[in-house]
């Protein structure tokens, strides 16, 4: 079990910590109780919580609309929940990409 991770009757909440502007959108393992993932797009405008949004989606195969910034719009830290998705799924996709 993920620290990071958090069921709710909604879906499985995430919380991590983003780095803009990296060379490719990755996961990069677990950082001060968070979930570290890196973006290639830069904090302007929002353009990292959409990227952050759009890369969760297509990792976990979901639509993106079910992917939803629920914290931490202007933060390096965020909260993001992934609507309908049981934590065992979410731990499944994440271990295959976090080992």
């Amino acid at each position: 079990m993920y620290p990071f991770l958090q069921q709710v009757d909604a879906g499985v909440i995430l919380l991590l910590k983003v780095q803009p502007r990296s060379s490719c959108n990755q996961l990069s393992g677990e950082q001060d109780g968070a979930l570290k993932v890196k973006l290639t797009s830069s904090p302007v405008e929002g353009a990292a919580n959409r990227c952050c949004c759009e890369y969760l989606a297509k990792l976990f195969g979901i639509a993106k609309n079910r992917v939803e910034l629920v914290a931490g719009a202007k933060s390096r830290k965020k909260r993001v929940l992934l609507h309908d998705l049981q934590i065992h799924q979410v731990s499944a996709v994440l271990d295959t990409h976090l080992k």
